[in-house]
């Protein structure tokens, strides 16, 4: 089939979806829909990964580290783009994927806090077209995200993009690395600070970072035991904490339920709407008359 689209309108392939102005850290997650053409790109500073939403396949050429590569790619095939290395690609229908760039200073970083090895030395191995289903777990949960119309909570962002960069270290370097296990949960000196800081910013938008840092280990580690100590996620636990006193200013004050979801951290009433129906079964004005 003749590839109709020059390689110089490459360019004008806008996403239709983006997170570039939601405030995500370390990470830009869209959605492309493109019709039969090709491209460059080169990232010098992201790791790209792009995952195939088209439910018919379509076939792919591409050009990356020296090799050629050509194939049908459908539904959940993922491929793999290390930073600095340019990639050319052309494809023959219309194309529809999820295209995910993940910087690779923050993978240095979640290296040095997680590895015991020189992070500098790692080098990331180009995928032409793979599967693994835990990666697309994590990029749908990504592009979920995305689709919503209310903003996303950083915390929940962050941990998945934690998640997200681990997962990268394990699978797709050349060396694998040891990830320093942490086991026990967190004690109660350590918990209890934790709690309080949740407990006292639930107006603000808290950051996975800003948790880690007052016990001193990594984002990835804090996840983990914080999860072993509760039985749930950080994100989780705040989400519980929100409601609960949403609830609270339900039954005791007599304030918009606009003003109320401020106040506990939402960005708008049906935002807050959403997740109270989502753990109580009701919606904040029925709970409210009660």
């Amino acid at each position: 089939m003749k590839i109709t689209t020059p390689l110089q309108s490459a360019s004008k392939h806008l996403p239709i979806l983006s997170s570039q102005d939601r405030g995500w850290e370390h990470i830009v997650v869209e959605q492309f829909q493109c019709p039969p053409g090709e491209c460059t790109m080169h990232h010098n500073d992201e790791h790209t990964i792009c995952l195939s939403l088209s439910p018919r396949p379509i076939r792919f050429f591409q050009i990356k580290g020296g090799k050629s590569y050509s194939s049908l790619y459908g539904k959940g095939d993922i491929s793999i783009t290390p930073a600095k290395m340019p990639l050319f690609v052309r494809w023959e229908e219309k194309d529809n994927y999820l295209q995910i760039r993940i910087a690779a200073q923050f993978i240095q970083r979640v290296a040095r806090e997680s590895l015991d090895k020189n992070p500098d030395r790692l080098e990331f191995l180009p995928e032409f077209r793979l599967r693994d289903p835990q990666m697309e777990s994590i990029a749908l949960m990504l592009f979920k995200e995305l689709q919503q119309e209310n903003l996303g909570s950083q915390l929940y962002i962050d941990s998945l993009t934690n998640v997200l960069a681990v997962h990268l270290l394990r699978q797709y370097v050349t060396t694998k690395p040891q990830i320093t296990s942490y086991r026990g949960g967190l004690n109660e000196r350590q918990l209890l600070p934790v709690l309080d800081y949740i407990h006292d910013y639930l107006d603000r938008e808290i950051n996975l970072a800003d948790l880690a840092n007052l016990i001193g280990v990594s984002q990835f580690h804090f996840s983990h035991l914080f999860k072993q100590s509760l039985g749930i996620s950080p994100y989780q636990y705040l989400l519980q904490q929100r409601i609960e006193r949403a609830k609270q200013l339900l039954q005791q004050t007599d304030r918009s339920i606009v003003d109320i979801a401020l106040a506990c951290g939402f960005n708008s009433h049906s935002h807050l709407s959403k997740q109270f129906r989502q753990l109580t079964g009701t919606t904040p004005s029925k709970y409210r008359g009660k």
